[in-house]
């Protein structure tokens, strides 16, 4: 199993400037690979792949000196992210969607390089960087496993963090037999459970606010290209930086709670970008705010790490079915408590929502479905 350690650096004044200008070099590369690729279908209707890109190196590095100051593995990356993005612009086509065609990159877009296997080096808490030199790195917890990929990455507010990804050997103990749960994500209430139980709903976005926006309304006022544009526009990020943290916070700590108690546990298969399409316009920034899709993707690795698992189900109807005798009946979003005109059940609409997620997925997995008691 991949996973992956996240610690900040401290570099110095000239080794900021090394950074910035490795970051520029890999920038300047990826745009004229993009447009390499373009050309060549426009003028002879030619796929390059990623391996013809990589061949032109040897010359680029003799017209474009700056190349030379970049370990070949950090360029080799480059490529491999222009493959990437065409790969993904191709399969978007062929399913029907309507993929924007990759673009080329600003200074202020493209702020990570990666070290795919070589260029790095740990001794201690110095990560040793090739034709940087050594960088003091702040380590909050210990690695594990064995090193494959290092990541540098400068956040809008010029901080600096490296991203180890590792190989690590996951055998997790076995433990006794937990509850399942079903879990229906929401707006009103962030998640409620099949056992009655909810978590509140956080709304950092909405906390922060009228202070982004205050902070907006300073940066548009500034003349583009000014020091005081570029100090305002770190105010703005860092408000932003703030509320992700904020977020990443809450997700972490609400997931290992689930994952600690429950050992299946049951979610919808949301499509979140369909409804901001659709007929969710009007919520597109509480949608957003929520952050559903990074909840359920650290519950999963979560779940998985400690050996249970997380079991999605198809959303549709889980609001409208009664969870005792399955009568099926419309619902206004308004409704908030769902009454049975068969059975008379009468609960929280969101509870009910929960309770059939979590027969569904039991259901999947062919587990009868006892009553258990959480």
């Amino acid at each position: 199993m991949k996973k992956s350690f996240k610690y900040r650096i401290y570099p110095t004044p000239s080794q900021i400037t090394l950074l910035n200008q490795t970051l520029d070099g890999c920038r300047r590369l990826y745009n004229h690979l993009l447009g390499q690729r373009k050309e060549a279908w426009e003028t002879e209707k030619k796929n390059l792949s990623f391996f013809d890109q990589c061949n032109t190196f040897k010359i680029l590095k003799k017209e474009q000196l700056f190349l030379k100051n970049i370990h070949s593995q950090v360029l080799q990356n480059v490529a491999a992210r222009i493959d990437l993005a065409f790969k993904a612009f191709f399969r978007r086509i062929k399913s029907g969607d309507k993929p924007g065609y990759p673009r080329f990159q600003g200074k202020e877009r493209y702020n990570s390089f990666t070290y795919p296997q070589s260029g790095f080096s740990l001794l201690g808490n110095i990560i040793h960087l090739y034709k940087i030199g050594d960088i003091k790195v702040k380590y909050h917890r210990p690695i594990e496993g064995i090193i494959k990929t290092c990541t540098i990455r400068r956040t809008p507010t010029e901080k600096w963090f490296i991203s180890l990804v590792c190989n690590i050997d996951n055998n997790p103990v076995k433990k006794p037999i937990k509850p399942t749960i079903g879990i229906d994500m929401g707006l009103k209430t962030f998640a409620t459970f099949s056992n009655g139980k909810h978590i509140k709903n956080p709304r950092f976005f909405r906390q922060e606010e009228k202070v982004l926006a205050k902070a907006q309304r300073k940066l548009s006022k500034q003349k583009k290209t000014s020091k005081l544009r570029t100090k305002a526009r770190k105010v703005v990020a860092r408000i932003h930086e703030r509320i992700n943290w904020k977020r990443e916070n809450f997700v972490h700590q609400k997931t290992r709670k689930i994952v600690n108690r429950f050992n299946t546990i049951c979610v919808e298969d949301l499509s979140i970008n369909d409804m901001k399409k659709k007929s969710f316009r009007s919520m597109n920034k509480s949608i957003g705010d929520a952050a559903w899709n990074n909840f359920l993707s650290i519950l999963s690795f979560k779940a998985e790490w400690a050996g249970g698992r997380v079991t999605k189900v198809n959303p549709a109807f889980t609001s409208q079915n009664c969870s005792r005798c399955g009568h099926r009946h419309k619902l206004k979003l308004s409704d908030r408590v769902y009454h049975c005109p068969t059975c008379d059940l009468e609960l929280d609409r969101d509870v009910n929502a929960a309770k059939n997620i979590r027969a569904l997925g039991l259901q999947s997995l062919g587990v009868s479905i006892k009553v258990v008691s959480s």
